[in-house]
């Protein structure tokens, strides 16, 4: 095992990996609670407890992919972003059943796959300017909080300006509000784990005050994965139509561009970077587009490395072997589903939001004072939470990117995926309409 995972040239050991798979594990083990709470939402018509079972398999057998064919310390697991997309715009938004959704997934992964075997994902991610990149990560965070808020009661609906406080007397409200004050410090002490063990808190808070009702158990058998279990493949003809096609490729395009910042920004942390290029990098995207396609075939949304890997790394984690442990405790939470009686919304809101908060930092890094290049990424961070849609968002950045570079008379930047691109939505505004 020592010499599978080169612990020598990496300068690890056993007790190292082992701490750095638990920490990873207890950074990411929110979206056990969260994933099941976002896809299962009123109205989408999942089973929450078929969810939760498929989010714990896919997090454990694309992490496990990731220890033994890439070797990496990356876990993977149902994506934030692309979950609250699947289930507030994709199905609650359009009206797109649950299943149709999930082979838009599966699709949006086989062609990841594709990509991840042939030297045409360098030139996506090269074609793709590196502004929309970062303005794409950053309204899905502001589309996250957003969620976050109106699920604790903090953001609520109001006729005179759509928008306004609610009330913070009610009791779910405040467990909510509680819940992230918490969070908040926690992470600002760099606890690793800081939003699980917020969750922790305020769940047992919220029991202590009568807010979530006590648990009737705390292990059992792992829930039965059948009513999603497949049903990706149920549907895969309705794909064929614009909405559809902009919907798949929005899967992709979040996931790949997540995908390829999150392999470079925990390698780069990790030492594990030679010549400023990732060793072994075309595994590590083969491990992430499969983790897809099998979280689809399970009934998740898009499963993908997690940032949050980078906790681990900083306890020393370096070689696969740090995942093989991430994946063992996903393994087990398969046990622990009675749980998510006791993770409400008014638990899991903190989440969304402090995630949020992580993934519009990208902000800072969009070049503002060029305005050709920061009308497109306003526009794309701004219509996410504002049109309640990450399609409609990137739809409308990326239209207006061909035309500001055209006005500025720099018509050349602008490669032919991009001017593809530009067609493609246009179209998907024209027949939605």
């Amino acid at each position: 095992m020592k010499k599978f995972f080169e612990f020598d040239q990496l300068g690890t050991n056993y007790r190292t990996e082992f701490l750095a798979g638990l920490t990873t594990f207890l950074s990411m083990a929110y979206i056990l609670f969260v994933n099941p709470n976002t896809l299962a939402a009123e109205g989408t018509g999942m089973d929450r407890d078929a969810v939760f079972a498929a989010t714990a398999l896919a997090a454990a057998i694309a992490t496990l992919i990731m220890a033994l064919y890439a070797k990496y310390p990356i876990a993977l697991a149902p994506g934030m972003g692309l979950n609250a997309f699947f289930a507030y715009s994709v199905v609650l938004g359009e009206g797109i059943p649950w299943e149709t959704a999930l082979s838009a997934v599966l699709v949006s992964g086989l062609i990841f796959v594709v990509l991840s075997l042939s030297g045409i994902r360098e030139k996506i991610i090269n074609a793709i300017p590196p502004t929309l990149k970062l303005a794409v990560g950053a309204g899905i965070g502001l589309f996250i909080a957003f969620i976050g808020f109106q699920n604790a009661g903090i953001i609520v609906g109001y006729d005179a300006t759509l928008v306004a406080l609610g009330d913070f007397t009610h009791g779910p409200t405040l467990l909510a509000i509680f819940g992230l004050i918490v969070t908040v410090i926690l992470i600002t002490l760099k606890i690793h784990g800081g939003i699980f063990y917020g969750m922790v808190i305020t769940s047992i808070v919220g029991i202590i005050f009568g807010l979530i009702d006590m648990p009737t158990a705390i292990v059992s058998g792992a829930p039965d994965l059948s009513p999603t279990f497949g049903q990706a493949f149920m549907n895969l003809g309705d794909l064929f139509n614009w909405q559809m096609v902009t919907i798949v490729l929005t899967f992709l395009f979040v996931d790949f561009f997540d995908t390829a910042g999150t392999l470079v920004a925990v390698a780069e942390k990790a030492g594990l970077m030679k010549d400023n290029k990732l060793p072994r990098a075309g595994k590590a995207l083969m491990a992430d587009s499969s983790a897809t396609v099998i979280g689809a075939t399970l009934g998740t949304s898009t499963t993908t490395a997690y940032v949050e890997s980078a906790t681990g790394v900083s306890v020393g984690g370096r070689s696969g072997f740090t995942s093989l442990i991430t994946a063992g405790f996903f393994l087990l939470a398969l046990f622990f589903s009675p749980l998510l009686n006791v993770v409400t919304e008014a638990v899991t809101a903190p989440a969304l939001i402090i995630v949020g908060i992580m993934m519009a930092s990208t902000l800072k890094e969009i070049d503002w004072d060029v305005f050709e290049i920061a009308v497109p990424a306003f526009f794309t961070v701004i219509m996410m939470p504002l049109a309640y849609s990450i399609a409609d968002g990137i739809a409308i950045g990326f239209i207006f990117y061909p035309i500001t570079m055209v006005a500025t008379g720099k018509a050349k930047k602008v490669s032919p995926i991009m001017w593809f691109l530009f067609v493609v939505f246009i179209l998907y505004f024209v027949f939605l309409a």
